[in-house]
């Protein structure tokens, strides 16, 4: 039975997790924050310096074990900010030398993913909403397979600038969704949807300049943004189930933790007949049990780096989900190509209507 030390720096969070046979022993976590503005790379990858070494003994504290215990030290090696990466690697690499433990490297978003099958999820479609990312990802022959994401900017970062023009601190998302909790009128924006994947860039400069026109409350505006984004997203991941013929739907990524979204994606879920699965609040959010988690199945697979290579281990910050071979998954029972003949019986709804009768029904 491993013990692997999990560690997640790749954007405002610096976290530490434990597990042990897929036992979730701890999971710790510390954000950078900001009262006006946002993330600023440089003082969050400081944040997570001055907090890595308190944290890891905090970890080993709460978790009741060893430094001696632990089997491998697994980090996220992108995709993320460089700075913020820089110290989780630099520490996992520390760790990894003084404890001659094996070093494994973890792609952040097959993390989101990976953590998914705590809520019992076996093969999903995963709608992946983050700061930087935003996709929508099933398993298919080797890969985890991008089949919509967004073409400019992450849904998170649309948020947390919106509210940077509303004036709000960062993270925005939590903000943004108080305020459209108060919002009584929809306000039409823009609605960019291009098969499966979205643009949120035109969206967020529509808001903008009707913020700084003054005739719309920032209630109003908050409502109108989630509404109309949220139902994008759930039209690429309504489409991305009809093309595939996967029943599950799971929602990962800090944004998936908005109660809004969830509601919209479980309406779509009903009707389509599909399994809608939702890890708890830790799990959403960057945290250092998701690394930990696909850590020890790397390790049981054997992929990992021994402490003597660790100069061969870099951080990767643009690095793509369909980029990484999955050695440990087996094949689904029904191939890609044997689902998608069923893909024209399936259902489409036009959300393109969204400003009138889908918000009304909803």
């Amino acid at each position: 039975m491993a013990i692997i030390l999990g560690i997640e720096s790749t954007a405002h969070t610096f976290g530490v997790g434990i597990i042990k046979s897929k036992k979730i022993l701890v999971n710790i976590k510390d954000t950078y924050t900001t009262e006006k503005g946002g993330i600023i790379p440089m003082e969050a990858a400081k944040h997570h310096a001055v907090l890595a070494e308190k944290m890891y003994k905090q970890a080993l504290e709460n978790a009741g074990i060893l430094e001696k215990d632990i089997d491998g030290i697994a980090f996220s090696q992108g995709p993320g900010l460089a700075p913020c990466l820089l110290v989780g690697m630099k520490f996992a690499k520390h760790l990894s030398e003084k404890l001659n433990k094996p070093l494994i490297p973890v792609n952040h978003c097959i993390a989101h993913l990976e953590v998914g099958k705590t809520t019992g999820s076996k093969n999903p479609v995963m709608l992946y909403m983050s700061g930087a990312n935003t996709q929508v990802i099933a398993y298919s022959q080797g890969k985890y397979r991008i089949f919509g994401e967004t073409l400019d900017i992450g849904v998170g970062n649309f948020l947390d600038n919106f509210a940077r023009a509303l004036g709000i601190g960062f993270p925005g998302g939590p903000k943004i969704q108080t305020l459209a909790a108060e919002g009584k009128n929809y306000i039409e924006i823009p609605y960019i949807v291009k098969g499966m994947d979205i643009s949120l860039s035109g969206i967020l400069t529509n808001l903008k300049q009707k913020v700084d026109s003054k005739k719309y409350s920032h209630e109003d505006l908050a409502y109108s943004a989630q509404e109309t984004v949220f139902a994008m997203l759930v039209e690429i991941a309504e489409r991305a189930l009809a093309y595939t013929g996967k029943k599950e739907l799971l929602l990962a990524g800090g944004v998936a933790v908005n109660s809004r979204v969830q509601e919209m994606c479980n309406i779509m879920c009903k009707e389509r007949g599909v399994k809608m699965f939702v890890p708890e609040k830790s799990l959403l959010t960057d945290n250092g049990a998701m690394i930990a988690y696909l850590g020890e199945t790397l390790f049981k697979n054997k992929d990992y780096v021994i402490p003597s290579k660790l100069n061969s281990v870099d951080i990767i910050p643009t690095q793509r989900t369909d980029e990484v071979e999955i050695n440990y998954v087996k094949e689904c029972k029904k191939s890609l190509e044997k689902s998608c003949k069923n893909r024209n019986k399936a259902r489409i709804k036009p959300y393109q209507n969204i400003s009138k009768s889908f918000i009304n029904k909803l």
